[in-house]
């Protein structure tokens, strides 16, 4: 389909993102803006007037609670990734070879490349992205398992960690009653580094979202028009062919 716009210039609409996909985009960013604001409020608790073991385990238990629905979000959009239609694919993030320096030498030029999905220099950053996200979904789930027992490790946590003669599934979050000493020990190095990947990874998700809505805004201003409300409607309306119509 054909539109005129104010000038001469005609745009033609072509259907860029599934409604899988979009919906991923918008839960998955829904769902890390409340899990980085439950996890400040851990983190600075006593700024909150917040004290108390059980209000600790409360906001853990939210926190990973949370984290399981991001979690399977996130299952969600790699299977669609492998099995869902070719746009949605995750093959179709690797760029091609040669296509980030054509890219960039078409700018240089004053080209402007219109595309249905990425540009090559964007799908470098999703593959970041989703590679944090899932480092992220990891090492939370180390931790859910470790700090408060819950699955998918807390079972084989409880049953390794509890002393001799001592029911497993009886072991309580943050309490050394019924625990063997030597064992919590054993896995304490890998929890804490589990923990400060988790951290650290988040912080580093934060700084990459910054700068993906800045790209994103760039973007729609000085490239391709219409970047954002694509991921809305699912249409994206170009003035040329795109180079990855195909």
């Amino acid at each position: 389909m054909q539109t005129n716009t104010a000038g001469e210039v005609r745009l033609s609409r072509y259907k860029a993102w599934d409604l899988p996909t979009r919906l991923f985009h918008w839960i998955n960013l829904l769902l890390v803006l409340l899990m980085m604001t439950i996890g400040g409020v851990m983190m600075f608790k006593s700024d909150f007037g917040i004290s108390g073991l059980d209000a600790k385990i409360g906001l853990k238990t939210l926190h990973v609670w949370i984290g399981y629905a991001f979690a399977i979000n996130l299952a969600f959009r790699l299977l669609w990734g492998l099995f869902g239609p070719i746009k949605a694919r995750l093959g179709k993030l690797l760029p091609k070879k040669g296509e980030l320096a054509g890219y960039r030498a078409a700018l240089k030029k004053g080209e402007n490349p219109q595309y249905l999905g990425h540009n090559p220099a964007g799908k470098l950053a999703v593959i970041a992205l989703f590679g944090l996200l899932t480092l992220i979904m990891v090492t939370g789930l180390v931790r859910a398992g470790t700090d408060i027992f819950y699955p998918p490790l807390g079972g084989m946590v409880q049953e390794y960690i509890a002393a001799d003669g001592v029911e497993p599934a009886s072991l309580k979050p943050y309490d050394d009653t019924g625990v063997n000493p030597d064992k919590a020990a054993a896995i304490k190095g890998a929890k804490g580094l589990a923990g400060k990947v988790h951290v650290y990874s988040v912080y580093l998700l934060l700084l990459l979202i910054l700068l993906h809505i800045v790209a994103v805004i760039h973007a729609e201003r000085k490239r391709q028009p219409g970047i954002i409300s694509a991921m809305f409607s699912g249409n994206k309306y170009l003035p040329t062919t795109p180079v990855d119509k195909d």
